[in-house]
């Protein structure tokens, strides 16, 4: 698997124009990208996948329950 997976839109504001940020690489930290749109930089990181046996979070409901 490749270190560096493309993000297809800034978390920001949602443009596509985005560039990879060289140079500022940090092992395990994945690599930052730059919004041309917004001039902000970020970085996106895999944390992992969610276990299939833990049951889903209980959500509030309406009313008085």
């Amino acid at each position: 698997m490749s270190e560096r997976a493309a993000p297809y839109y800034c978390p920001y504001c949602g443009d596509e124009d985005l560039v990879p940020e060289e140079g500022a690489a940090v092992k395990g930290e994945g690599y930052p990208w730059s919004c041309l749109s917004c001039a902000r930089v970020f970085r996106v990181k895999y944390v992992g996948l969610r276990s299939a046996s833990l049951s889903a979070p209980s959500r509030p409901t309406e009313g008085n329950s």
